[in-house]
């Protein structure tokens, strides 16, 4: 196995050689199991297993992350050491009310973010996926599926192109191939391009194209509301015959923004420079007088629905933000408390034993 195939570079093996006790070899993570993880090395591929003390102080490796491990001998399992510093993360908040952090994907270099023309096509789930793209740092590239089906896209594209300036769009079909000689354009040997959507947008069918098989699972488009089913429970990488490395993630039913401000001033640029412009820097750009951001409103410098947009993910910014902060609070207290309760069990075994 050709590590530079992977992605591997010499940022990577500098830090693998300060992290090397000796018998271990380096390997990218490419699947996510209930208990273990497939891990790809120079030396072929292995089953990798992480000690519970190693998971209580670090945390499970992300897909795409690359891992010092130690083979075990005469085995293909191998035992995860340490996690390489990653170049990103994608991460999300936890689906539903639970506040956590759940990575997608790590060390990706080009984000395709799909979306399904037609009844499905929404441009402020779109925003979220670019917002989420920039704060990891990944190149965004919009891929609007089911051209087939929807041959008159030009709106859609302008829709999608005014979203992020610079942004390329591409209109694809996976059912008939339409397009898919620009994805190949963002794809080379090492580069990783992770397929981000939400469930059903087609990502899975556009990977089967792009490998020329029937690599992942799909099921077919609900005709009531043209949107597809969800297939793909967990992610995996796969790697293109003719170089490059694809993640196919699990489809996201909703996607909420873990760490967002950056990835939200890319995408909103036109009103955080509004913003900028306000007489009051605490300014809730609602009714105060001298507001930038309620000129540029006035004047048709913003749409509506982007500044309502903005205002919708910069509200849940803060709320999380506030969350975390509590939750933060409630874990520092619970350790307190626990080192308490030791330090008075122990003083009263010294006492019962003097």
């Amino acid at each position: 196995m050709d590590l530079e195939s992977l992605g591997w570079d010499a940022r990577f093996a500098s830090s693998f050689r300060e992290l090397d006790r000796g018998g271990w070899v380096p390997g990218r993570v490419v699947e996510k199991h209930r208990r273990s993880y497939s891990v790809l090395t120079e030396a072929g591929p292995c089953f990798g297993l992480c000690r519970r003390s190693f998971l209580d102080r670090h945390g499970p490796p992300a897909l795409g992350d690359w891992v010092a491990a130690r083979r075990l001998p005469g085995e293909t399992k191998a035992v995860i050491e340490a996690v390489l510093p990653a170049r990103n993360r994608f991460a999300r908040k936890k689906a539903g009310l639970e506040t956590g952090e759940q990575v997608v994907a790590a060390n990706v270099d080009v984000a395709f973010l799909v979306a399904a023309l037609g009844l499905d096509f929404n441009p402020r789930r779109l925003e979220r996926y670019l917002a989420l793209a920039c704060e990891a740092g990944a190149t965004p590239v919009i891929l609007l599926n089911k051209a087939d089906l929807h041959p008159e896209h030009a709106v859609e594209r302008r829709e999608a192109a005014a979203l992020l300036e610079g942004v390329r769009v591409h209109a694809v079909s996976a059912a008939t191939g339409l397009g898919l000689d620009g994805l190949r354009e963002h794809l080379s040997a090492g580069r990783t391009a992770a397929f981000l959507g939400s469930s059903g947008a087609g990502k899975s069918s556009l990977i089967n194209r792009l490998l020329g098989a029937e690599s992942q699972r799909v099921a077919a488009v609900r005709a009531g509301d043209e949107r597809g089913r969800h297939t793909t429970a967990s992610g995996r990488l796969i790697l293109l015959p003719g170089g490059g490395v694809l993640v196919d993630t699990a489809g996201m039913r909703e996607l909420g923004l873990w760490e967002g401000d950056s990835g939200v001033e890319q995408v909103f640029r036109e009103i955080e420079e509004a913003a900028g412009r306000c007489r009051f820097r605490d300014c809730a750009h609602a009714v105060e007088p001298g507001c930038g951001v309620t000129a540029a409103l006035a004047a048709g410098e913003i749409a509506p629905e982007r500044l309502e947009s903005w205002r919708k993910l910069g509200l849940e910014l803060a709320h999380l933000a506030e969350k975390q902060d509590k939750r933060l609070e409630a874990e520092r207290e619970k350790r307190w408390k626990k080192l308490i309760r030791l330090g008075q069990q122990r003083s009263r075994e010294k006492r019962g034993g003097s």
